[in-house]
């Protein structure tokens, strides 16, 4: 037996992701994917999660009643809420894409673009896409080299934003700011050494918000590559934020000034 197997619940069908859970999963089906096949727990989740099995099976998806072990050895602790799809795996959009995006910018608030400078934890990206989607954020920008793949763990930390929230991956992440900026967008690193704070920052307008590598942060073409480097203020004993932690609290103060009354749906 192969290391591992014994985690892998009998029937799971191969070379395919599993997303888990209620809100992912739905947000798997509006975008217009089609899993190939549902896992539904037996009992009755199936009663209480009628419409999206419905709407699975309107798209041609093989609906399963499974019995809670096995969702539960298939999520390895994440939490499933009884529903699981198996689907082919995430691909990165071109750059291509982003320029044609940013060339006949379709929506009415300003660019807001997270870049990822060197997110190789799995985890860390996951959680960096729920914060983008959380923030209302236009696409999430990541280099070929040094970035953590788009597979099944992110998908399961991002809990449906790696469904809803664009990725562009680029050649050379230097070149690709250079070229946002001429299409307006204001590049702003962060930096444990900037003197300016995130908090002085300004995101109002096209703006796309660099985040490093924990311990190593930017790379040094990146960081040259940004117009201005901001921090964030840290009144404790520790020098540093964990990086999707650190993603959250810049997104949000950019919701904060984009959105005067607070009251923005997202």
């Amino acid at each position: 037996m192969k290391k591992g197997a014994s985690c892998r619940p009998p029937g799971m069908p191969g070379g395919l992701d599993a997303v888990f859970g209620v809100h992912a999963v739905r947000a798997l089906l509006d975008r217009g994917e089609s899993p190939r096949e549902l896992w539904v727990q037996e009992g009755e989740a199936g009663q209480r999660l009628a419409e999206l099995v419905d709407q699975a099976r309107a798209c041609g998806a093989r609906v399963r009643m499974r019995p809670r072990d096995e969702l539960d050895r298939l999520a390895q602790g994440a939490a499933h809420q009884g529903i699981a799809a198996f689907c082919p795996p995430l691909a990165a959009e071109g750059e291509a894409s982003l320029w044609l995006k940013l060339e006949a910018w379709p929506h009415e608030a300003p660019p807001l673009l997270l870049v990822l400078d060197g997110i190789t934890d799995v985890h860390n990206f996951g959680a960096c896409l729920r914060s983008a989607d959380a923030a209302g954020a236009h696409g999430v920008v990541v280099p070929k080299d040094r970035a953590a793949p788009l597979n099944a763990t992110v998908r399961k930390v991002a809990c449906g934003a790696a469904e809803s929230v664009p990725v562009y991956q680029v050649t050379n992440l230097a070149r690709a700011l250079a070229r946002m900026k001429e299409f307006g967008v204001w590049v702003t690193g962060t930096a444990g050494e900037a003197e300016s704070s995130v908090y002085e920052a300004d995101f109002a307008g096209p703006v796309a918000l660099v985040m490093g590598a924990e311990g190593k942060g930017m790379r040094r073409l990146t960081r040259e590559a940004c117009d201005t480097l901001v921090k964030l203020p840290m009144a404790g004993s520790v020098s540093s934020l964990n990086v999707s932690v650190a993603t959250g609290v810049c997104l949000f103060e950019a919701v904060r000034q984009r959105t005067p009354s607070g009251s923005r749906k997202l």
